[in-house]
């Protein structure tokens, strides 16, 4: 038919604009805008990601430390063994 897939249909109204894709800069400003935006996008989120983190960290720690706690054998209840 002679085709392509992208030309299958005619559309009345709509406009396309194409790129060459050796005519794209995939990288542009990719350093220079790029880097510093993750940066500021770190200072916005840390303060509503970390306390939570942290919160379930310290939670994880302590029930942890009490869970090996109450693991032990009490030596006391050993001393008239034989």
């Amino acid at each position: 038919m002679g085709l392509h897939f992208g030309e299958l249909a005619k559309i009345r109204g709509l406009i396309t604009y194409k790129l060459s894709p050796h005519e794209q800069r995939a990288y542009a400003g990719a350093i220079s805008n790029g880097i510093p935006n993750i940066f500021r996008r770190f200072r916005e989120s840390v303060f509503i990601v970390a306390p939570p983190l942290i919160l379930g960290y310290l939670v994880y720690e302590a029930v942890e430390r009490d869970h090996h706690r109450r693991s032990r054998k009490n030596p006391a209840d050993f001393e008239n063994d034989q």
